[in-house]
This record gives structure tokens, sequence and C-alpha cells, in this order.
């Protein structure tokens, strides 16, 4: 069952020109599964309230963090003024975009801030030293839009059994990008035995299902070996 607390804001950190961390101090020690989201309730107002994606892996000890899009709307607007020793209300936990062992070949499909759940799976899954073969397709618009960018780049580092490919709308010069938007041939090239692997897909419900559809009627996976999370109106 979810648990609530109120916990204080720990750190603010920037992921991108428009998205930010924002890490809390442990609390009560309610546990989650790498992947799950919470609740965020602003100034205890049910107003400024949203479902967000946890960013850190139950490894991360000392803090656990929700990363957000500042698109604009009133809780961004809220949120993005938030400072350190603040509080905010969070309860938790939510969600089964989580790790479905034994599988040992996995892939992941995500756009823009559908990142945050992958990352945690990532971090869980590297920093357990799991026997998983891992490969990430992330698209953004441009190179600057990559959350988590720096991350994943030592993930791989740590852990050469993920593979994490880019694909931007706009090419950046000396950054190894495919260009345009994911397709089947990117995911065949990329990801060769994309048969055997089960598929995480997460982002703007127009891309998941986009993705979905590439994946059962052009590639004929199996649904059963599909698993999504969309991220509308966050």
């Amino acid at each position: 069952m979810p648990g609530e607390e109120e916990l204080r804001i720990k750190a603010v950190i920037p992921r991108a020109h428009n998205v930010k961390s924002f890490r809390l101090e442990p609390g009560a020690g309610i546990d989650f599964k790498a992947g799950q989201f919470l609740q965020v309730t602003l100034e205890n107002n049910p107003a400024l309230k949203r479902y967000l994606s946890i960013s850190s892996a139950p490894t991360e000890k000392g803090y656990i963090e929700f990363t957000k899009k500042l698109t604009g709307s009133e809780f961004s607007n809220t949120l993005d003024g938030i400072k350190i020793g603040d509080r905010v209300k969070v309860k938790y936990p939510f969600g089964d975009f989580i790790l479905r062992e034994p599988f040992s070949r996995i892939a992941f499909i995500c756009g823009g801030i559908g990142i945050t759940p992958v990352r945690s799976i990532c971090k869980y899954m590297v920093d357990s030293r799991l026997n998983i073969d891992a490969a990430l397709v992330y698209a953004n618009h441009t190179v600057n839009d990559i959350v988590f960018r720096e991350d994943f780049a030592a993930m791989q580092e740590e852990y050469p059994r993920l593979k994490v490919v880019h694909v931007l709308s706009e090419p950046a010069p000396g950054f190894k990008s495919y260009t345009g938007y994911i397709s089947s041939q990117v995911i065949k090239e990329e990801i060769p035995d994309y048969a055997e692997r089960k598929f995480y897909l997460c982002g703007p419900p127009a891309m998941v299902g986009a993705m979905q559809k590439i994946l059962v009627e052009e590639l004929a996976l199996s649904r059963a070996n599909i698993i999504t999370e969309n991220f509308q109106g966050y």
C-alpha cells in the first residue's frame, strides 16, 4: 500500500534547459521498485498535485528523487520556485513499469521526459550488477533536450551490457545519433535480437502508441512482451 509523507527538499538539479530533478530527504523508509512513480502535492494544495516518476533507484540511498519537465503550468511554476529546505507532500509507490525477471534481454524505447523511470531501472540494474543485457533507444528534439545524458554515459562505462542509442530531430555536429524518428529500421540495426527481448515503452501517449504499432505490426512482436507507461498531462 502506498504511504504518505511530507519531506524536505534536499537538492534541486538542472537536467536540461527545461527539466529539473528534485531530491527529497529520506522519509520513513517506504520501499519502492525501480520504475515506479509517486504523487506530489505542493503547498498542501490539492489543485497542485501531479503523478511523477521516481528517477532515482532504490540502490541510491540518502534521498528519493523525482524529475519534472517545466511546462509553464501552475504546478510547474510553483515547483520551479521551490528552494532547498522547503517541504512537499508525497505519496508512493504506484505503478508496475518495473523489471519483470527473469528476462535477461530487455529494451527501452522512450522520448523526452519519458526517460525518468528508465533512468531508475537502469541505475538499479547497474548498481545491482544484474545479469541483464539492455538497450535504450531515446528520442529527443535536440541534443540540449537529452535528460540524464551524463548519467547514461557513465552507466555505459560501468556496465558494458547497457547500450544507449540517441535519435534526434535536429542532429548536432560531433554527437552520434540517428536523425528523424525512431523507426523499425533503427530498431533492427541497433537491436538485431529484438525478437528475443521484452520492450519497455515510455513517453507521450502518441509516441507510445506509434512505437507499439511498429513493434507489433512491423516487427511481429507479441503484445505480451511490451510494457508501457504513458506520460499524459504532466
